[in-house]
């Protein structure tokens, strides 16, 4: 009896605690575009050593492409020279089939012609294997030629010095390096710690006009059906006091124009949901402070200021 109580009571207490939640932006998803890194995972950073892949996003990533077999089917083996000759070889095999006629039935080999009959059909035979014979070797000269001459053509690719390619240049002509390493400032870092405030503060109050802003339109997106979302169910999510605790930078190149720059952040916040008819918390404490680790990558063209581009999880 005692017992069933204490579970009672356990359960009671276990109801009534707010439960933790994921009111931040992006809602503990990983999402967004990191150009054609996209479906790579970032380099690992000491905040946070691994990231969940993304699985939302709006850039395609390219799947791995069976190796084309590049290498000619062999050539099907080819007959004889009589069957290449079949006049010769009819001819052979007409001459040897009246010789085996004429034994068999006491003729002798050529039947009643005799011994004479016999020579000549030996010579015969034999004008006809020296023919072949020339017309095989004249047949082989040419393709033992050819081969030579291919495996000399072979030999002197093999000796020249391979081309080689960098990684930051196009497989196209135009000069415009891609995934090439950029130098971020102090600016920038302070850039990417302000970005993670002010979202997570606009996200908190529903401003889409201010995110218009501070995010690319794809994450506009996924962030405008998160509120939709909470709001068809009468919540609202509620970020506040967001503080930077630790932050390090996993890499940062440019493509196609655009700089790109992804970031590990560990950071503390205020995190819940509430309702909306009666503010009654739902999700997470308003009280307590929780920490959460994720990648962000941003993105911004040339001469233009830093924008959210992708949200990823520390795995």
């Amino acid at each position: 009896m005692n017992m069933s109580r204490w579970l009672a009571a356990l359960a009671a207490v276990v109801l009534i605690i707010p439960v933790m939640a994921d009111a931040r932006v992006g809602g503990g998803t990983s999402s967004g575009s990191r150009g054609s890194n996209t479906g790579a995972a970032p380099a690992p950073t000491k905040t946070a050593p691994s990231a969940a892949p993304i699985e939302r996003s709006a850039t395609p990533t390219q799947s791995a492409k069976p190796a084309t077999n590049v290498a000619q089917a062999a050539p099907v083996a080819q007959g004889g020279f009589f069957s290449r000759h079949p006049i010769l070889g009819g001819m052979m095999g007409g001459f040897l089939g009246a010789g085996l006629f004429g034994m068999m039935f006491g003729g002798g080999f050529g039947g009643a012609s005799g011994m004479f009959g016999l020579i000549f059909q030996l010579a015969l035979i034999g004008g006809l294997a020296y023919v072949a014979l020339r017309l095989f070797r004249g047949r082989m000269a040419p393709a033992a030629a050819s081969a030579q001459s291919a495996y000399a053509g072979t030999t002197q690719r093999l000796m020249e010095p391979p081309l080689t390619r960098t990684s930051s240049v196009p497989l196209t002509g135009g000069g415009a390096p891609v995934n090439a390493p950029i130098a971020i400032t102090t600016e920038d870092y302070s850039a990417f710690e302000n970005l993670l405030g002010s979202i997570q503060s606009a996200y908190s109050a529903g401003d889409l006009a201010k995110m218009r802003a501070l995010v690319t339109p794809e994450m506009l997106g996924y962030f405008t059906e998160q509120l939709s979302a909470n709001a068809s169910r009468g919540l609202e999510n509620k970020v506040e006091a967001v503080k930077l605790e630790q932050g390090d930078l996993s890499e940062a190149w440019s493509e196609a124009g655009l700089d790109y720059a992804t970031v590990a952040m560990r950071f503390s916040l205020v995190d819940y949901s509430r309702r909306l008819g009666d503010g009654a918390i739902v999700e997470g404490n308003a009280q307590a402070r929780t920490e959460a680790t994720e990648i962000w990558t941003f993105l911004r063209s040339k001469g233009g200021h830093w924008i959210l581009s992708a949200i990823q999880q520390a795995a």
